[in-house]
């Protein structure tokens, strides 16, 4: 069991008047989060699995009194996998109007479906969280500084779902293609006119292959045979059902600047690697790069997510192929990464960048210094393998 970095997130919001919405992909450990919180309240806390018919029927009544009779005494209600719910958005707003001492959590493993549901009828009555697979900070809990970075070949392969987490290689490939083949789509295919399944699975693999490259919706569009405003909407429903997420460039002063352009990176790395079914060694590997970016501008997005930390993300690239990996602007200020696994030598820093955007800094993340980055510790060690460019 690893401790949720989000659970003492989401216990500051009890009982502060707004429903808790919590997001995230199937079998990232939602459930075993809000069951976490019901056991410590006791016998004034009750949970509803919203997969049941039988939890549905109740909450689809909109009757307060019909509500107020299966609740009871309870101070905390969970409704796991509320998109489940006919109108929950309207069975939420009736439930916060007149269940006033009784404090609401509901969860979803798709965005498009519940917040689509609750957005109107709970303007200004909710705040949301997004859980992620584990972090590197929650794992951390269980490893000190030296072990884990034993673990980064481990990561990168299978990834960080919970309960494939610290399994064996076996077992870990085994549950990953269960994940992949039984939960993956499972939100996505019940989408309303959503006809063409496999075409999911087809993009999903292009998407594996290009990690770390610009996304052209076309060029998917035509090796699929489908539109590219398809191809945009089922990536929109990929994302939205916590499986990937985009990076869209940085475009704001120079003529050269790439603009409108997209990349899309996994949210776990055994997810990407079970699609095109490669779990090899990393020293074996020619998308070692791919990988390691990918895994730090995740983490990195984990860390501001667990952490409440709301910065917006981006990458940089010209015309001429200069880029950075990941920039982060915060109160105006832009932070610039980049991630090199082996030799961050051998990168040239893009000067047009910081001429441009003054006061901004670029920091090079190799495998010696990805712990400092992704547990924000750099003013707790020496600089030593930090490079700052002003």
């Amino acid at each position: 069991m690893f401790k949720r970095i989000l659970k003492a997130q989401i216990e500051k919001k009890l009982f502060q008047g707004e429903v808790i919405i919590l997001y995230g992909a199937r079998q990232v450990g939602k459930t075993t989060l809000v069951k976490e919180i019901v056991n410590e309240f006791a016998d004034k806390a009750v949970y509803f699995d919203c997969d049941l018919i039988r939890n549905r029927e109740i909450f689809e009544k909109q009757d307060e009194i019909e509500f107020k009779k299966v609740i009871g005494d309870k101070k905390l209600v969970v409704l796991d996998e509320a998109q489940r719910i006919l109108n929950i958005g309207l069975n939420l707003k009736i439930m916060h109007n007149y269940l006033k001492d009784v404090q609401v959590i509901a969860t979803g493993s798709s965005s498009f479906d519940l917040s689509n549901k609750i957005n109107e009828p709970l303007t200004g009555r909710a705040v949301e969280f997004m859980l992620p697979p584990l972090s590197i900070e929650e794992i951390m809990q269980k490893y000190d500084y030296m072990i884990m970075k034993t673990q980064l070949n481990n990561v990168l392969r299978f990834g960080s779902y919970p309960n494939i987490f610290d399994r064996n290689e076996e077992e870990a490939r085994e549950k990953l293609d269960f994940i992949v083949s039984n939960y993956l789509y499972k939100d996505i295919l019940q989408f309303e006119d959503l006809k063409k399944s496999d075409k999911i699975i087809d993009i999903l693999r292009l998407l594996a292959f290009q990690v770390g490259s610009q996304v052209s919706y076309n060029e998917i569009g035509n090796r699929l045979k489908i539109s590219s405003i398809t191809v945009e909407k089922y990536i929109d429903l990929l994302e939205k059902s916590f499986i990937v997420f985009r990076l869209h460039s940085l475009n704001r002063n120079l003529r050269n600047e790439i603009g409108k352009a997209v990349k899309i990176y996994f949210w776990d790395l055994g997810i990407r690697n079970s699609l095109i079914q490669n779990f090899n060694d990393i020293e074996l590997r020619n998308d070692i790069g791919q990988l390691f970016e990918n895994f730090c501008i995740a983490e990195r997005l984990k860390y501001n997510e667990n952490n409440r930390k709301f910065v917006n993300t981006y990458f940089w690239r010209t015309y001429e192929q200069k880029e950075i990996d990941l920039i982060e602007e915060e109160a105006g200020v832009l932070k610039a990464f980049e991630f090199k696994y082996n030799e961050k030598r051998k990168y040239k820093k893009p000067m047009q960048f910081f001429e441009t955007y003054k006061n901004s800094s670029l920091e090079i993340i190799c495998k010696e210094n990805y712990l400092e980055f992704l547990l924000s510790r750099h003013n707790e060690v020496v600089d030593k393998f930090t490079n700052t460019c002003h």
